[in-house]
């Protein structure tokens, strides 16, 4: 026991020697003088502050971020570092000094600032690294070969820049890397097939970028992966069977490509997964039953938006892990299981809707939290059990509501040879009795005289009653919606004369906060003049830079502010511009202060100059267009459908589009939000009557607050997006119509070549993303309709700008044929085909132009993408082949269609 206790006592002693030891290496001074030097030059040629790095203290000791070893640095990390503001005005990949660090093992400038390419000597000179971040930093250009020369690297971030080109093979000689993260890039070509020597590699993400061809079977060889991404691509062929050699894996994301053909199902070497996404591709065929019974984690499937067809494998109803399942939006069908007697209620939510599921409702729907069965062909009573977890709409039940027709039940059944109870069915329209024959003749026709007079008096009545209350209103002083704010449910506006208590939103600042922030409002710090103030530039105690909104009561209404205060207490979205704060304490002066956003607007941004003789102006790539497009609709669809009572931007043009470090869309111009105006029913009868009001203004000379002149001004935006004409959605004089008159013919959704003419020169499209901008462009011709009432809903277009591949590829196959027909609400119907009537009736279309010289710049993948052939096997112009039908592209209703735009 003594020798025992003596052994514990010289072990713990050894131990804090040693560890002591270990102490005094890593917390000594910096030893070498050429590394002091190169860390003073990289932080004067990045702008670092004395916050951070204390030039007067020594860098091992006292420096954020730097870690050194017996003296000698190993390790820099300047992520989310914030520049000083003289090197915040010339940003540069200036990082030349750290060639000096021999040693150094970790680099980490992750949201830090880096734009231009990254260094081609990098690769050569840093071979002691072991981990890369460079994620979010703004760099562009290609990926260095020469980084396949650190061959010590074990993980590699380059995530979310823009960089482009091709992957170098190189990078298969990093046989020690463990995580390669490319993902949200401009990368073109395919993945190199050299990957499979990577072993080691245990993450990779490719997602996001405009990588094609196939997916290489050679990453079946990573048998140490676990998360696979490779969604948002525009890979196609058939998904690898090779893949289910990956034991390791545990996420598998292929989402959002061209991937066609069936779910392999030999996969059963995925033990491991836990999650699998392939939705949003072309896969067709049966989902394999034997393919899930081995994967007893899997937590997480997506296999939504495919055309995949036969019944759900019984085993998903039974999988002892299984939390989500989505497979809406397919060809699947079949009967829902019987619950056995000792299932228990799960966590799970599965949503099988937009499929043709039929039969009776059974017991199984209790197992889950929530299902999610509408748009399907279920018949039959609703149990008492499936209210409160189930979504039932669109289907064949009796006595719900938000159910098909009868006609549409009953033919879904008879083409099946199935039986079809329609009793009790909403909507069902029963055969009338047979009329007597004695005098039936006679009674419908003094009947049918009686009604007739009775209706013609009510109809009069009500037209003079709409009229009554329409001259009224056109007499009033103050203009609807101008006046509404967004007011919650069940809310009311503050009433007249009560003061507005903002206190709590933002900070509260004084008046000579804002005189510091602004060097008085010096002309050098003017921005431009908005609709209800100026807007200037500051820069708050601390260095944070603002936009500072200033209000003159002299020569605006009050509301010009209270509406836009009360508009950011009761609205919360990413997609609007943050307010930090305010100063209200003039009487008639009163300021509201912004996040600065560095790339000012749209306008600014689609064109960037730069210091280049030959090119002075740097066009917006392809993929940030597209991102700014959908991001920008987010906004404006959660102002059109989520908010209550739906609110109207009305001021959507290029200005209003404010962009982020990160090129994140913050919508701005937010003091002409109002509530959209109702009662659809009394515009129409005052267009039907010929009274003096326009489309698209009001009485008083401003937009109507609708949703379809938002509609409108967005299209515009768009058109401004693919053809880069500047002050497209700015303008509304003669000479722009006369442009959108020449322009539209243009955009057809029949010939994909028509759009090239007007794509911007300075645009670099590739083959394979032409059919994106041919869809942004028959996009924004729909919303351009002349009239309002054939413009889509802003929900359609955010769903038709995240989808474009949707927009301009036709549904030919049978089931996609009864999805379309069977319910004029139908999701394919709806979404997708109102874009090919829309578009299609604004102006005529002319005959194919030839290209000529100097027009846009595009260039062939050479690969086998999309374009070749076409889903349906149509030429890659997909022109005559195209079926114009009101069952495929369903038209508006009558009295909508009629009465608007006349």
């Amino acid at each position: 026991m003594v020798d025992r206790g003596r052994s514990v006592v010289v072990f713990w002693v050894v131990f804090f020697l040693l560890f002591n030891s270990s102490l005094e290496q890593l917390n000594v001074p910096l030893s070498l003088w050429v590394e002091r030097l190169a860390l003073l030059q990289l932080r004067s040629s990045l702008g670092l502050r004395t916050k951070e790095w204390p030039i007067k203290h020594d860098p091992c000791l006292n420096w954020t971020g730097i870690q050194c070893f017996n003296g000698r640095v190993i390790g820099i990390n300047i992520s989310g570092f914030k520049r000083t503001r003289i090197g915040s005005q010339n940003p540069l990949f200036s990082v030349d000094a750290l060639s000096n660090f021999t040693l150094l093992q970790s680099f980490n400038a992750s949201r830090f600032a880096l734009p231009g390419p990254i260094p081609e000597w990098f690769g050569s000179r840093l071979v002691s690294l072991q981990v890369l971040d460079l994620r979010s930093c703004s760099i562009d250009n290609v990926i260095p070969s020469s980084f396949g020369n650190l061959t010590n690297l074990s993980a590699l971030y380059l995530s979310g820049n823009r960089l482009t080109g091709l992957i170098p093979s190189s990078l298969s000689q990093l046989s020690r890397l463990s995580v390669l993260d490319l993902s949200r890039n401009l990368l073109t070509g395919s993945i190199p097939p050299s990957f499979a020597p990577l072993g080691n590699l245990t993450l990779l993400d490719m997602s996001s970028n405009y990588l094609s061809g196939t997916i290489p079977p050679g990453i079946a060889k990573l048998s140490k992966l676990q998360f696979l991404n490779l969604s948002r691509n525009a890979f196609a062929s058939s998904i690898p069977v090779q893949l289910g050699d990956l034991s390791s894996l545990v996420d598998l994301d292929l989402s959002f490509n061209s991937l066609s053909g069936s779910v392999p199902s030999n996969w059963r070497g995925l033990r491991n997964l836990q999650k699998m996404v392939i939705g949003n591709n072309l896969l067709t065929g049966l989902l394999p039953g034997n393919l899930f019974p081995p994967l007893t984690q899997l937590q997480f499937v997506v296999l939504n938006h495919n055309n995949l067809t036969g019944d759900l494998p019984d085993v998903f109803w039974s999988m002892p892990e299984l939390r989500f399942l989505d497979a809406s939006a397919n060809n699947l069908t079949g009967t829902l299981p019987n619950l056995s007697s000792n299932a228990n209620t799960t966590t799970a939510v599965f949503n099988l809707s937009q499929n043709m599921f039929y039969g009776g409702l059974t017991s199984i729907i209790r197992r889950f939290s929530f299902i999610d069965l509408s748009m399907n062909y279920f018949e039959g009573k609703v149990p008492d059990y499936a209210h409160g977890n189930v979504s039932l709409n669109v289907n064949c039940l009796q006595n719900v509501s938000s159910q098909r027709t009868m006609v549409a039940c009953a033919s879904f059944y008879a083409e099946r040879g199935l039986t079809f109870d329609n009793f009790g069915l909403p909507n069902a329209t029963q055969p009338p009795p047979p009329p007597s024959k004695k005098g039936s003749h006679r009674t419908l026709i003094i009947l049918a005289g009686v009604l007739g007079a009775l209706g013609l008096i009510v109809l009069v009545a009500i037209v003079l009653t709409l009229l009554i209350i329409c001259m009224r209103k056109r007499g009033t002083t103050t203009q609807r919606g101008t006046g509404v704010g967004p007011i919650p449910t069940g809310g009311s506006p503050s009433p007249p004369g009560v003061p507005l208590d903002f206190s709590s939103l933002g900070e509260a600042f004084t008046y000579q906060q804002i005189l510091q922030a602004t060097v008085d409002f010096s002309d050098a710090n003017f921005i431009k003049q908005g609709h209800s103030g100026n807007l200037f530039r500051g820069i708050l105690e601390g260095g944070i830079p603002v936009v500072i909104k200033r209000i003159d009561l002299h020569s605006v209404k009050k509301e010009a502010y209270t509406l836009e205060l009360d508009f950011f207490s009761k609205v919360s979205h990413p997609r609007f511009i943050p307010l930090l704060g305010h100063c209200l304490e003039n009487e008639h002066e009163k300021f509201l202060i912004y996040k600065h956003m560095p790339n000012g607007d749209l306008s600014d941004s689609l064109f960037k100059k730069t210091n280049s003789v030959d090119d002075p102006l740097e066009s917006l790539d392809w993929i940030t267009r597209l991102k700014i497009a959908i991001e920008a609709a987010e906004g404006l669809s959660y102002l059109h459908h989520e908010c209550t009572p739906p609110l109207v931007h009305r001021d959507v043009q290029a200005s209003s589009i404010l962009l982020d470090d990160k090129f994140e869309v913050r919508l701005g111009s937010l003091s002409e939000v109002c509530a959209q105006e109702g009662e659809n029913h009394q515009n129409r009868i005052t267009r039907l009557l010929r009274l003096p009001q326009t489309s698209e203004q009001g009485s008083s000379g401003t937009p109507t607050a609708t949703g379809a002149y938002d509609v409108y001004c967005f299209g515009k935006v768009l058109l401004e997006l693919v053809t880069g004409k500047l002050g497209i959605s700015a303008s509304s004089d003669a000479t722009m119509k006369d442009w959108l008159e020449g322009t539209l013919p243009y955009i057809s959704i029949y010939d994909k070549e028509l759009v090239t003419t007007i794509v911007d020169p300075s645009l670099v499209i590739y083959e394979d993303l032409l059919e994106e901008v041919w869809a942004m462009a028959v996009v924004a011709k729909s919303c351009l309709n002349p009239k309002p009432s054939r413009r889509p809903l802003m929900r359609y277009i955010l769903k038709a700008l995240e989808n474009p591949l949707k927009v301009v590829r036709d549904e030919n196959t049978s089931s996609a044929r009864l999805r379309a027909t069977s319910s004029r609400g139908s999701w394919n119907a709806a979404l997708f085909g109102s874009w090919r009537h829309s578009s299609s009736d604004v102006v005529a279309i002319p005959a194919a132009p030839s290209n000529k010289a100097g027009g846009s710049s595009f260039k062939q993948s050479g690969t086998t993408g999309s374009e070749g052939s076409g889903q349906n096997g149509e030429g890659g112009n997909s022109s005559s082949t195209r079926r114009h039908s009101k069952e495929i592209f369903p038209e508006p209703p009558l009295d909508v269609q009629d009465l608007e735009g006349k």
